[in-house]
């Protein structure tokens, strides 16, 4: 039974990044008409969409989602989530509809063709470099201003340790923010880890919940509200997994 179990993992990992590159082969010639500017990058999040539902569903994962408030149409967010495995990227897509663009670690750029996009569409960050995380928040202020949302998963990465439930926020989601008096949209993903965990020899089809948090609004915060407003959410987002867990 254990041999099937493997055999199953091995061939369902493999399976993930053929559906990661099926949608993008069939797409190409749009997908690269779309990054030649940013002005096209609405264009682009409409197929990343596409995309991301095409991948949950050929993996045999389906979503619920609770949402405790709506996004409008034509505004600027953050966006923040707890981070356990790569298909928070695909879910958050799916969740989503306001063009947002990701705040992510530079390592995914190796994957193919995924990685081609991502390095051209996303803001890239190389947290060992801090002349990279200057770069990250001058790029994520422009995105902003072009009435754009951002995504950034404020725990810097997946914890090493997968018995963490939610691991310590970083201040960077924040600040920006703070800075551009927009509010945040903290989001849930309780079982995403269960699904598909950055383990190889773990995951399995089922059904993916997600909750969308009552927004925190940062009109009339200052700089010194970072930290403060930092512990809110995060308090907000572990508590809402508690609650999953009850």
């Amino acid at each position: 039974m254990k041999i099937f179990k493997i055999a199953f993992w091995i061939l369902w990992r493999v399976w993930f990044y053929i559906l990661m590159a099926i949608p993008i082969l069939i797409m190409f010639p749009f997908l690269v008409v779309s990054i030649l500017s940013e002005k096209g990058y609405p264009y682009f999040f409409k197929m990343a969409r596409i995309w991301a539902r095409f991948i949950l569903f050929g993996m045999g994962f389906y979503y619920t989602v609770k949402r405790e408030q709506k996004l409008i149409k034509g505004k600027s967010y953050m966006i923040v989530a707890n981070h356990t495995s790569m298909t928070d990227i695909m879910l958050m897509l799916v969740l989503i509809k306001n063009p947002f663009v990701f705040v992510g670690k530079k390592e995914l750029v190796k994957i193919p063709l995924f990685g081609f996009f991502y390095k051209r569409t996303c803001i890239l960050v190389d947290r060992s470099s801090s002349k990279s995380k200057n770069e990250v928040f001058k790029r994520a202020q422009n995105r902003l201003n072009q009435g754009l949302s951002i995504c950034i998963f404020p725990e810097g990465g997946v914890p090493d340790d997968e018995s963490i439930l939610l691991d310590e926020f970083k201040d960077g989601a924040f600040r920006l923010a703070i800075d551009h008096q927009i509010p945040i949209v903290p989001i849930v993903f309780p079982d995403n880890k269960e699904r598909f965990s950055y383990t190889f020899m773990s995951g399995s089809p089922g059904k993916m919940g997600a909750r969308i948090l009552p927004f925190v609004e940062t009109k009339g915060l200052t700089s010194d509200n970072r930290k403060e407003l930092r512990d809110q959410v995060r308090n907000m987002i572990y508590n809402g997994l508690i609650d999953f867990q009850k």
